[in-house]
Formats: structure tokens, sequence, C-alpha cells
């Protein structure tokens, strides 16, 4: 998978309901015309492998040509791929949710929701 064909990228914590939702609201948005990608399916792990480092299962991801956007930083860029998206002739979307029960209580919402704004970071792409 040549992954310049499917730019921009979202990855996000498929084994988290609150991110999933997120996931599916960015697909909704979007018209489906982002690329979303989980963090624990293979092509998740081959981007992981390939571009972010050891701090890529803490956040969601924006990756667009030049730029890798995680967490807050990715916040902006999201958006703006989501207004600026156009249709793309090759659209790989895993949306699964391998969720448990814990993950769908009102403490778990509020650990990702600031987690989300605690992390950041931003990958300079060769």
């Amino acid at each position: 998978m040549n992954l310049k064909e499917i730019m921009p990228l979202v990855v996000y914590d498929d084994r988290c309901y609150l991110c999933t939702k997120f996931a599916k609201v960015v697909n909704f948005l979007s018209r489906g015309n982002l690329t979303i990608i989980g963090h624990y399916s293979k092509q998740g792990e081959n981007i992981r492998n390939q571009i972010l480092d050891d701090s890529a299962l803490e956040m969601f991801w924006l990756i667009n040509d030049n730029t890798a956007y995680g967490g807050r930083a990715a916040l902006f860029p999201t958006f703006k791929a989501i207004i600026s998206s156009k249709k793309k002739k090759f659209n790989r979307i895993t949306l699964e949710n391998n969720c448990k029960q814990e993950c769908k209580t009102v403490k778990s919402v509020f650990l990702r929701s600031a987690s989300l704004l605690s992390n950041s970071k931003k990958i300079e792409l060769k």
C-alpha cells in the first residue's frame, strides 16, 4: 500500500469506544473522503512502524503529505482536511470497535478527553 495515495490519513484507537465514535464523526463530516485506519489493524501497525514513534498509541493522528500531527496538534489540521477533502479513487476505511464495557463509563470518557487535550506531537516526514 502506497501511503501517498491514501493521504490525508486519520489513525485512531480502534479499541476505544469514544475514539471509534470520533472516527465515525470525522468520516461522516468528510463524506467518506478521508482514509481512516485503526491503530491495531494491519495497516495501522504498518503506519506506526514506518512513520510514527513510541507515543503513537497515546493519541489519534492526522498524517498528510509532509507532517504527522498527533493529539491536540491534530485537531485543527483534521478540521482543515475535512473541509478541503476531495473524492478519492482509493479509500480504505476500517471502523471497527473492539471495545469492552469499561471504556463506555463517564470516567473513561473524561480521561480520554483529557488525554486528547494534554497529548500533542508533530512529526515532520521525509
